[in-house]
């Protein structure tokens, strides 16, 4: 295990799982992650395997992040169900955000360079936003867009009436 560590921040450290039948992956776990420690912005639907929260961004109006309710650093450290079930909500959530807040187009992005915990960014992009049609991440390409409003309210009715009620946090 020491040998593991060496060279990594003290925040760190290696676990191997047991063979269980597939092959043996090796998972880096942090000491903290922030979305283990707090909802991640105001949750909209949750489940037992994730929640969906908004991002408020003045910016993105109607930005959602799809979190996994466990810390887990990657999507293939998830069994193929959990895959499938945390994919279909991610789909869900474009829906939704498609129907409420017609976009022009809709980014999906999984990063998790800088908080190193499965999570989904669903992001609604306009012809006129402050950055398209690069990436939100990018450099802006004008310094201002109009102002939108999306309704959190509707948002959640609409997420309810797609993926069932959502659970209490």
């Amino acid at each position: 295990m020491l040998l593991a560590t060496i060279g990594m921040p003290p925040s760190w450290r290696r676990e191997r799982p047991r063979r269980t039948g597939t092959p043996c992956v090796e998972k880096l776990a942090v000491a903290s992650c922030e979305l283990c420690e707090s909802p991640g912005g105001p949750v909209l639907w949750r489940n037992a395997l994730a929640r969906v929260v908004a991002v408020e961004d003045v910016d993105y109006p109607g930005f959602c992040r799809v979190i996994l309710n466990r810390h887990a650093a990657e999507m293939t450290d998830l069994a193929e169900a959990d895959q499938h079930a945390l994919l279909a909500v991610v789909l869900a959530v474009e829906a939704v955000l498609r129907a409420v807040v017609r976009p022009h187009k809709i980014n999906l992005a999984s990063l998790g360079n800088v908080v190193p915990h499965v999570h989904w960014h669903v992001i609604p992009r306009f012809r006129d936003d402050r950055h398209f049609p690069a990436p939100v991440w990018a450099a802006p390409a004008r310094a201002s867009a109009p102002a939108r409003r999306v309704d959190a309210e509707a948002l959640r009715s609409a997420l309810a009436a797609r993926l069932g009620p959502s659970l209490a946090a």
